[in-house]
């Protein structure tokens, strides 16, 4: 299998990159080493806003006019949380079972990958669960592009041998279909309308990337 196509790589502006959506024309990207959300202008990699979260950030995902955010708290449970720019914070909800990471949404209905249980729900305005999708393989980022058109980073259980691929959340149990091999430790996954975008945690940056 084939490599996914790096087209550009950028150094975080924190360190441990996890989330990542875009909202607004920019970029958001959420740093486990500082507990804040980062706003970039792609064009010249400028951060043009960063403010502190309500916890260590886990997902990100846009929504109507605002992102929604899985934040962990001190105990680490998991808390989903509405932010707007220039409003901050607000709407905490717990996530189901008080876990969850990656986060997606297809228009308004919004997606919550919670790893430990293998899985993904789907939500309602208020975070109640609405529909469970069992994964067949562990999830390091998920995101659409366009309706109902939803693509994965998977791994295998040492979350290693990642894969991009399409993802098919209409049944109970999810199908999963690599289309290319993702060669370094991608986390999270969100698109800008041309490119996919996800984060090499570890070594603190962010990746542009195409399928091939």
């Amino acid at each position: 299998m084939q490599n996914v196509k790096e087209v550009n790589r950028q150094k975080s502006p924190a360190g441990r990159p996890q989330p990542l959506a875009f909202y607004g024309g920019q970029l958001w990207v959420g740093s486990w080493d500082t507990d804040k959300l980062y706003a970039i202008d792609t064009k010249g990699w400028d951060v043009v806003d960063e403010i502190a979260a309500p916890g260590k950030p886990y997902g990100l995902a846009t929504v109507g006019d605002a992102l929604s955010v899985v934040v962990a708290l001190d105990d680490d449970d998991r808390y989903l949380f509405r932010f707007r720019p220039g409003r901050g914070f607000d709407n905490k909800v717990a996530c189901p079972d008080v876990t969850g990471s990656h986060l997606a949404a297809d228009g308004s209905t919004l997606y919550l990958c919670q790893q430990g249980k293998q899985r993904i729900l789907e939500l309602d305005g208020r975070g109640a669960v609405q529909r469970e999708i069992a994964l067949p393989a562990r999830c390091a980022g998920f995101a659409f592009a366009g309706a109902g058109s939803a693509f994965m980073i998977a791994a295998d259980e040492e979350f290693e041998n990642l894969e991009f691929g399409r993802i098919d959340l209409r049944q109970s149990a999810a199908i999963f279909e690599p289309v290319a091999a993702v060669p370094f430790d991608g986390r999270a996954l969100t698109f800008d309308g041309t490119m996919w975008w996800t984060s090499d945690r570890d070594k603190g940056e962010i990746v542009a990337f195409t399928p091939q």
